[in-house]
């Protein structure tokens, strides 16, 4: 991990916020440490996940090792995050029709695990998916079960703290062999599509994907509406850019309003 920059190792984290009920629990003790977030999920990569009891949707008991035999995508979050984690599992099913029609529709499986028990239920994860307007054949949306949910995360790599508001966690995707072995890691809200694709590819075409180096790869992610504040040491939503978009969208209908109208004026005018 030498050689990667402040601000590299910073862009991969988001600040998840909502004003619902959080877990007490947290691997991190409510500080993230943006450093050994990194450095805990890098060093997932390489390691066979374990065989963890899982809820479906239904409420029905799956298992890790339902999924081997093709590659699998993993992504973590909290239902009652409302705006990072939808977003970014917006942007992650965008990534997967994109993968789907590169390796084709059946070819890897994805799965989505609610992190904040008890609250995310197998019920809460199924209503999550709705909202996000998620309905495909191999993207499941799963709750894991109690006991064993800091083992999991763990062997994901995963990494996420308690804090008033939500939580800090580190925006990834977890790219699973067929064996059931962490091939990669891909982070950030958004990102670049071959990030995800070329991986994929290499998993189930074969194809080589190219090397790049983990510090390049970060300076290109772009965490959506979230600016890093140097006070508080995070990142955090960015209010004041809705702000904005809002008052150039009003001054731009005021203005084609005062057009329209003199417009109007002119062509009653010229009728008298």
């Amino acid at each position: 991990m030498t050689g990667l920059s402040p601000g590299a190792l910073l862009v991969a984290l988001a600040m998840s916020w909502s004003p619902g009920p959080v877990s007490a629990a947290a691997p991190s003790g409510g500080v993230l440490d943006s450093g050994e977030a990194l450095a805990r999920s890098q060093a997932a990569i390489g390691r066979k996940v374990g065989d963890y009891p899982l809820l479906d949707a239904e409420g029905r008991e799956v298992r890790l090792s339902r999924y081997r035999g093709k590659p699998l995508l993993v992504s973590f979050v909290y239902t009652s995050c409302s705006q990072v984690c939808p977003a970014t599992t917006k942007f992650l099913y965008r990534a997967v029709l994109e993968a789907q029609e590169a390796v084709g529709g059946d070819a890897f499986n994805v799965v989505t695990i609610g992190f904040n028990l008890p609250f995310d239920t197998h019920h809460a994860m199924a209503a999550f998916a709705r909202r996000q307007g998620i309905d495909l054949a191999n993207w499941h949306f799963l709750s894991p079960e109690p006991a064993a949910a800091s083992a999991l995360t763990a062997d994901f790599g995963f990494v996420y703290a308690a804090t008033q508001g939500g939580f800090d966690h580190l925006t990834q995707v977890t790219i699973v062999d067929a064996d059931g072995k962490i091939h990669s890691q891909v982070y950030g809200d958004t990102f670049e599509l071959p990030m995800l694709v070329a991986p994929l590819k290499e998993l189930v075409l074969g194809t080589p994907a190219p090397t790049q180096d983990l510090a390049a790869l970060l300076e290109k992610v772009r965490l959506l509406c979230t600016v890093y504040d140097p006070a508080s040491g995070r990142y955090r939503l960015d209010y004041g850019l809705f702000i904005e978009i809002f008052a150039g969208l009003t001054i731009v209908g005021g203005t084609l309003y005062y057009l329209l109208l003199e417009w109007r004026r002119h062509r009653r005018s010229e009728r008298v």
